[in-house]
């Protein structure tokens, strides 16, 4: 089992959902770390677009490929805090957190934004 799965499956414990429901799932990784109050995921994408990020933002969003998005980029918006805050939920590192961080949010918010918009709901 890879440390995504491994992820999936403690943050749908949390959640009490189950592991069919990867849609939730990706909505919880997200609520995680933009909650509602703070815009959800229109306010975590403004984040990235803040740091100068809105090319690869846009590209998640939109369709065709997603541009990749290094660790040290995700923790340059996110901010320490909020990276060992989600590293301390799951027992590893914020290096690590990160490191999944930039390999699976491209997709997760391109999964989110099937029609290349952000959904009202988030």
């Amino acid at each position: 089992m890879g440390l995504f799965d491994e992820l999936a499956g403690k943050a749908l414990g949390m959640m009490g959902g189950s592991e069919d429901s990867s849609s939730g799932l990706m909505g919880g990784i997200v609520d995680m770390l933009a909650p509602k109050g703070s815009g959800g995921l229109g306010g975590l994408l403004q984040s990235f677009q803040e740091k100068g990020l809105g090319d690869k933002v846009s590209s998640w969003v939109g369709n065709g490929e997603n541009l990749p998005i290094s660790a040290d980029q995700i923790q340059s918006v996110l901010g320490n805090d909020t990276i060992q805050n989600i590293a301390s939920k799951f027992g590893i590192s914020g290096d690590d957190i990160s490191s999944m961080l930039a390999q699976y949010l491209p997709g997760t918010v391109d999964k989110l934004t099937p029609d290349g918009t952000i959904p009202d709901n988030s």
